[in-house]
């Protein structure tokens, strides 16, 4: 987010084939909930082309590196790092000290996929668990970010968008960018009941 040091998310143990829907999931909250990068490895690049087919669409700015070890990726990191994980200190406990640290330094955040190396916890300066209770790492991921920008990420502006999504209290309006509607005009876009291009691409985030 902009006026903050700078939020990176690594995606780590990508199981191709198993996890690719997930992995895309990762990436999409990481930019939706102001993030400022995803990291993935080399074996999830159809995802990383869809995170970067999102945010050309409907804009950032967001950056999504492909490396060939993101485990690399931690070592390397000189700066604060928070690992998601079940087994670490409730979010609620920690979230207090992870904002005030952030103010200052970037943050790595950490999302497991498959068994994580006792490294990474040992690497953490935070441990954080959404609960101490078995479930998606993205729900996991949503939480930590919501909590760490105190809600100030959902008002976040959105640069070069080639579409908007106007809300609606029923149905769905996207509009091409810098279009609105006049009064009693029809709305552009799929009417209710009828799928777009768009539903097709971001069903897999949060288009329903």
């Amino acid at each position: 987010m902009r006026g903050r040091p700078p939020v990176v998310v690594l995606r780590l143990g990508h199981r191709p084939g198993r996890d690719d829907r997930m992995t895309t999931h990762v990436g999409l909250t990481a930019r939706a909930l102001g993030a400022d990068r995803v990291v993935l490895g080399s074996d999830a690049s159809g995802a990383a082309d869809t995170v970067r087919d999102i945010t050309d669409r409907f804009g950032g700015p967001f950056e999504v590196d492909v490396v060939a070890s993101p485990l690399s990726t931690l070592r390397e990191w000189d700066s604060r790092v928070a690992h998601l994980t079940m087994y670490g200190q409730p979010v609620q406990e920690v979230q207090a000290d992870v904002r005030g640290s952030h103010k200052e330094t970037p943050l790595l955040v950490v999302v497991g996929a498959e068994k994580v190396p006792f490294e990474v916890y040992e690497r953490a300066d935070y441990n954080v668990a959404v609960t101490n209770q078995p479930h998606s790492e993205v729900a996991s991921l949503a939480v930590f970010l919501d909590r760490l920008f105190d809600g100030r990420e959902l008002d976040r502006e959105w640069v070069d968008a080639d579409r908007v999504v106007v809300p609606q209290a029923t149905g769905k309006r996207v509009v091409e960018s810098g279009e609105r509607e006049a009064p009693g005009s029809e709305p552009s876009g799929a009417p209710d009941g009828q799928r777009s291009a768009v539903d097709d691409d971001t069903d897999a985030g949060n288009a329903n």
